[in-house]
Protein backbone atom coordinates (compact mmCIF):
# COMPACT_ATOMS: atom_id res chain seq x y z
CA UNK A 1 0.00 0.00 0.00
CA UNK A 2 0.99 3.62 -0.37
CA UNK A 3 2.85 5.04 2.63
CA UNK A 4 0.71 7.52 4.55
CA UNK A 5 1.35 9.70 7.56
CA UNK A 6 -0.71 9.41 10.75
CA UNK A 7 -2.48 12.64 9.85
CA UNK A 8 -3.80 11.00 6.68
CA UNK A 9 -5.97 8.70 8.78
CA UNK A 10 -7.96 11.52 10.27
CA UNK A 11 -11.11 12.76 8.54
CA UNK A 12 -12.49 15.97 10.00
CA UNK A 13 -16.09 17.21 9.76
CA UNK A 14 -16.74 20.19 7.52
CA UNK A 15 -18.07 22.16 10.47
CA UNK A 16 -17.13 21.55 14.10
CA UNK A 17 -18.69 23.80 16.71
CA UNK A 18 -19.83 23.17 20.27
CA UNK A 19 -23.32 21.72 20.60
CA UNK A 20 -25.24 21.94 23.88
CA UNK A 21 -27.20 18.79 24.71
CA UNK A 22 -29.00 17.18 27.62
CA UNK A 23 -29.07 13.65 28.97
CA UNK A 24 -32.14 11.79 27.70
CA UNK A 25 -31.49 8.45 29.38
CA UNK A 26 -28.88 6.28 31.07
CA UNK A 27 -28.85 2.49 31.11
CA UNK A 28 -26.49 -0.41 31.78
CA UNK A 29 -25.47 -2.23 28.60
CA UNK A 30 -23.26 -4.84 30.28
CA UNK A 31 -21.78 -5.13 33.78
CA UNK A 32 -18.92 -2.76 32.85
CA UNK A 33 -20.58 -0.51 30.27
CA UNK A 34 -23.18 2.25 30.59
CA UNK A 35 -25.00 3.91 27.70
CA UNK A 36 -25.93 7.56 27.95
CA UNK A 37 -28.30 8.97 25.34
CA UNK A 38 -27.92 12.67 24.57
CA UNK A 39 -30.40 14.82 22.70
CA UNK A 40 -31.13 18.37 21.67
CA UNK A 41 -31.88 20.61 18.71
CA UNK A 42 -28.16 21.15 18.16
CA UNK A 43 -27.94 17.63 16.73
CA UNK A 44 -29.89 18.75 13.66
CA UNK A 45 -26.55 20.18 12.51
CA UNK A 46 -24.55 17.08 13.49
CA UNK A 47 -22.40 15.72 10.64
CA UNK A 48 -22.57 11.97 11.11
CA UNK A 49 -19.52 10.18 9.71
CA UNK A 50 -19.85 6.68 11.19
CA UNK A 51 -17.03 4.22 11.85
CA UNK A 52 -14.97 5.35 14.89
CA UNK A 53 -16.35 8.89 14.92
CA UNK A 54 -15.40 10.66 18.13
CA UNK A 55 -16.12 13.88 19.91
CA UNK A 56 -14.99 16.05 22.80
CA UNK A 57 -17.36 15.77 25.74
CA UNK A 58 -17.53 18.72 28.15
CA UNK A 59 -18.92 18.09 31.64
CA UNK A 60 -19.71 20.91 34.06
CA UNK A 61 -17.77 20.78 37.34
CA UNK A 62 -19.78 20.45 40.56
CA UNK A 63 -21.64 23.66 41.30
CA UNK A 64 -20.58 25.30 38.02
CA UNK A 65 -21.89 25.61 34.47
CA UNK A 66 -20.69 25.12 30.90
CA UNK A 67 -20.10 28.83 30.30
CA UNK A 68 -16.39 28.34 29.59
CA UNK A 69 -16.92 25.79 26.78
CA UNK A 70 -15.32 27.25 23.61
CA UNK A 71 -17.42 27.64 20.46
CA UNK A 72 -14.81 25.61 18.61
CA UNK A 73 -11.56 23.96 19.63
CA UNK A 74 -8.41 25.57 18.24
CA UNK A 75 -5.01 26.15 19.81
CA UNK A 76 -6.03 29.70 20.69
CA UNK A 77 -9.46 28.80 22.09
CA UNK A 78 -7.99 25.92 24.09
CA UNK A 79 -5.39 28.25 25.60
CA UNK A 80 -8.16 30.65 26.64
CA UNK A 81 -10.18 27.73 28.00
CA UNK A 82 -7.27 26.65 30.21
CA UNK A 83 -7.09 30.14 31.70
CA UNK A 84 -10.51 29.69 33.32
CA UNK A 85 -10.40 28.90 37.06
CA UNK A 86 -9.99 25.15 37.58
CA UNK A 87 -13.07 25.04 39.82
CA UNK A 88 -15.23 26.43 36.99
CA UNK A 89 -13.52 24.91 33.98
CA UNK A 90 -15.50 22.03 32.42
CA UNK A 91 -13.92 18.59 32.28
CA UNK A 92 -12.98 17.42 28.76
CA UNK A 93 -12.97 13.78 27.72
CA UNK A 94 -12.93 12.05 24.32
CA UNK A 95 -15.65 9.54 23.45
CA UNK A 96 -16.96 7.60 20.48
CA UNK A 97 -20.39 7.90 18.91
CA UNK A 98 -21.99 4.49 19.52
CA UNK A 99 -25.10 5.37 17.52
CA UNK A 100 -26.76 8.41 15.99
CA UNK A 101 -30.49 8.65 15.28
CA UNK A 102 -31.49 11.77 13.32
CA UNK A 103 -35.16 11.09 14.09
CA UNK A 104 -35.56 9.83 17.64
CA UNK A 105 -38.88 9.88 19.52
CA UNK A 106 -38.10 13.38 20.84
CA UNK A 107 -35.80 14.59 18.09
CA UNK A 108 -32.25 13.59 17.14
CA UNK A 109 -30.31 11.45 19.61
CA UNK A 110 -26.72 10.35 20.09
CA UNK A 111 -25.63 7.34 22.16
CA UNK A 112 -22.31 7.20 23.95
CA UNK A 113 -21.07 4.08 25.75
CA UNK A 114 -18.83 4.65 28.77
CA UNK A 115 -16.75 2.07 30.61
CA UNK A 116 -16.96 1.85 34.40
CA UNK A 117 -13.28 2.22 35.32
CA UNK A 118 -12.27 1.94 38.96
CA UNK A 119 -14.26 2.37 42.16
CA UNK A 120 -15.52 5.74 43.43
CA UNK A 121 -15.38 4.61 47.09
CA UNK A 122 -11.72 3.63 46.72
CA UNK A 123 -10.79 6.80 44.85
CA UNK A 124 -9.78 4.89 41.70
CA UNK A 125 -12.66 6.09 39.52
CA UNK A 126 -12.16 9.25 37.50
CA UNK A 127 -14.77 12.01 37.13
CA UNK A 128 -15.99 10.75 33.74
CA UNK A 129 -16.61 7.25 35.12
CA UNK A 130 -18.48 8.73 38.07
CA UNK A 131 -20.57 10.90 35.72
CA UNK A 132 -21.45 7.84 33.64
CA UNK A 133 -22.84 6.14 36.76
CA UNK A 134 -24.61 9.16 38.25
CA UNK A 135 -25.79 11.48 35.45
CA UNK A 136 -29.52 12.20 35.41
CA UNK A 137 -32.08 13.03 32.74
CA UNK A 138 -31.85 16.74 31.97
CA UNK A 139 -28.18 17.15 32.91
CA UNK A 140 -26.43 19.45 30.43
CA UNK A 141 -23.28 18.64 28.45
CA UNK A 142 -21.53 20.03 25.39
CA UNK A 143 -19.84 18.16 22.56
CA UNK A 144 -17.57 19.04 19.65
CA UNK A 145 -17.41 16.74 16.61
CA UNK A 146 -13.86 15.55 15.84
CA UNK A 147 -14.44 13.17 12.92
CA UNK A 148 -12.89 9.73 12.37
CA UNK A 149 -9.50 8.03 12.49
CA UNK A 150 -10.29 4.76 10.68
CA UNK A 151 -9.43 5.06 6.99
CA UNK A 152 -8.95 1.65 5.39
CA UNK A 153 -8.24 1.84 1.64
CA UNK A 154 -10.85 0.23 -0.59
CA UNK A 155 -10.41 -3.52 -0.80
CA UNK A 156 -7.94 -3.80 2.09
CA UNK A 157 -8.06 -6.65 4.56
CA UNK A 158 -8.64 -5.22 8.04
CA UNK A 159 -7.22 -6.09 11.44
CA UNK A 160 -8.84 -4.56 14.51
CA UNK A 161 -7.99 -4.78 18.20
CA UNK A 162 -9.65 -3.22 21.23
CA UNK A 163 -10.35 -3.62 24.91
CA UNK A 164 -13.67 -2.58 26.44
CA UNK A 165 -12.83 1.12 26.11
CA UNK A 166 -12.26 0.68 22.38
CA UNK A 167 -15.27 -1.60 21.92
CA UNK A 168 -17.73 1.19 20.94
CA UNK A 169 -15.36 2.38 18.21
CA UNK A 170 -14.64 -1.16 17.00
CA UNK A 171 -18.38 -1.87 16.91
CA UNK A 172 -18.95 1.25 14.79
CA UNK A 173 -16.20 0.26 12.37
CA UNK A 174 -17.55 -3.28 11.98
CA UNK A 175 -21.07 -1.91 11.44
CA UNK A 176 -19.98 0.50 8.69
CA UNK A 177 -17.43 -1.62 6.82
CA UNK A 178 -18.42 -2.64 3.28
CA UNK A 179 -20.14 -6.01 3.57
CA UNK A 180 -17.53 -7.72 1.40
CA UNK A 181 -14.62 -6.75 3.68
CA UNK A 182 -12.41 -9.55 4.98
CA UNK A 183 -10.28 -9.57 8.10
CA UNK A 184 -10.39 -10.11 11.84
CA UNK A 185 -11.08 -8.31 15.10
CA UNK A 186 -9.76 -9.14 18.57
CA UNK A 187 -11.83 -7.63 21.38
CA UNK A 188 -10.98 -8.06 25.05
CA UNK A 189 -13.63 -7.65 27.76
CA UNK A 190 -13.53 -8.07 31.56
CA UNK A 191 -16.13 -10.88 31.74
CA UNK A 192 -18.20 -13.13 29.50
CA UNK A 193 -21.22 -10.95 30.31
CA UNK A 194 -19.48 -7.94 28.73
CA UNK A 195 -19.71 -9.33 25.21
CA UNK A 196 -22.05 -7.40 22.93
CA UNK A 197 -23.85 -8.25 19.67
CA UNK A 198 -21.84 -6.91 16.73
CA UNK A 199 -22.87 -6.23 13.14
CA UNK A 200 -19.72 -7.41 11.38
CA UNK A 201 -19.22 -8.36 7.72
CA UNK A 202 -19.46 -12.10 7.18
CA UNK A 203 -15.78 -12.40 6.24
CA UNK A 204 -14.50 -10.54 9.30
CA UNK A 205 -13.85 -13.05 12.10
CA UNK A 206 -14.40 -11.63 15.59
CA UNK A 207 -12.28 -13.11 18.40
CA UNK A 208 -13.68 -12.35 21.85
CA UNK A 209 -11.08 -12.58 24.62
CA UNK A 210 -12.14 -12.58 28.27
CA UNK A 211 -9.67 -11.25 30.82
CA UNK A 212 -8.43 -14.08 33.02
CA UNK A 213 -8.91 -12.39 36.40
CA UNK A 214 -9.94 -8.93 37.64
CA UNK A 215 -6.28 -8.37 38.51
CA UNK A 216 -5.03 -9.19 35.00
CA UNK A 217 -3.55 -6.25 33.12
CA UNK A 218 -6.11 -4.88 30.63
CA UNK A 219 -5.11 -5.50 27.04
CA UNK A 220 -2.59 -8.26 27.77
CA UNK A 221 -4.96 -11.07 26.72
CA UNK A 222 -5.91 -9.30 23.49
CA UNK A 223 -2.26 -8.75 22.64
CA UNK A 224 -1.47 -12.41 23.30
CA UNK A 225 -4.32 -13.47 21.00
CA UNK A 226 -3.09 -11.11 18.26
CA UNK A 227 0.37 -12.64 18.46
CA UNK A 228 -1.07 -16.14 18.16
CA UNK A 229 -2.81 -15.41 14.86
CA UNK A 230 -1.13 -15.98 11.48
CA UNK A 231 0.23 -12.92 9.66
CA UNK A 232 -1.85 -11.31 6.92
CA UNK A 233 -1.40 -12.67 3.40
CA UNK A 234 -2.93 -9.67 1.63
CA UNK A 235 -2.46 -5.88 1.82
CA UNK A 236 -3.87 -4.93 5.21
CA UNK A 237 -4.99 -1.94 7.21
CA UNK A 238 -4.85 -2.20 11.00
CA UNK A 239 -6.58 -0.25 13.76
CA UNK A 240 -6.27 -0.52 17.54
CA UNK A 241 -7.72 1.46 20.44
CA UNK A 242 -7.71 0.82 24.16
CA UNK A 243 -5.26 0.66 27.04
CA UNK A 244 -1.97 2.34 26.19
CA UNK A 245 0.19 -0.80 26.23
CA UNK A 246 -2.28 -2.65 24.01
CA UNK A 247 -2.18 0.15 21.43
CA UNK A 248 1.60 0.39 21.25
CA UNK A 249 2.09 -3.38 21.50
CA UNK A 250 -0.36 -4.13 18.70
CA UNK A 251 1.27 -1.54 16.47
CA UNK A 252 4.74 -3.04 17.02
CA UNK A 253 3.37 -6.52 16.33
CA UNK A 254 1.68 -5.51 13.09
CA UNK A 255 4.80 -3.71 11.88
CA UNK A 256 6.79 -6.90 12.57
CA UNK A 257 4.27 -8.78 10.42
CA UNK A 258 4.91 -6.47 7.49
CA UNK A 259 2.06 -3.96 7.75
CA UNK A 260 3.30 -0.50 6.83
CA UNK A 261 3.32 2.00 9.69
CA UNK A 262 1.28 4.35 7.51
CA UNK A 263 -1.48 1.75 7.34
CA UNK A 264 -1.89 1.44 11.10
CA UNK A 265 -4.15 3.67 13.18
CA UNK A 266 -3.47 3.33 16.91
CA UNK A 267 -4.69 5.23 19.94
CA UNK A 268 -4.17 4.69 23.66
CA UNK A 269 -7.44 5.72 25.28
CA UNK A 270 -6.28 5.23 28.86
CA UNK A 271 -3.48 3.97 31.09
CA UNK A 272 -4.02 1.12 33.55
CA UNK A 273 -3.71 2.39 37.11
CA UNK A 274 -4.58 6.00 36.27
CA UNK A 275 -8.01 7.39 37.16
CA UNK A 276 -10.11 8.40 34.18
Amino acid sequence: MTRRSAADHRRKPEHSRAIRLTVRSRAAVTPHMSRVTLGGNGLHAWEHMGFDQWFRLFLAPAGASLQHVPDSLTKASYARFMLAPASRRPLIRNYTVRAFRPSGPDGPELDVDLVAHGCADEGTAGPASIWARECAVGDEVAIINEGTMFAAPEGATVRLAADESGLPAAAGILRDLPRGTAGLAVIEVPTEEDRQPLDAPERVVVHWVVRQTPASRPGAAALARLRSLPPPTAPSYAWVAGESDLATGARRHWVSQGIDKGDISFCGYWKAGAAH
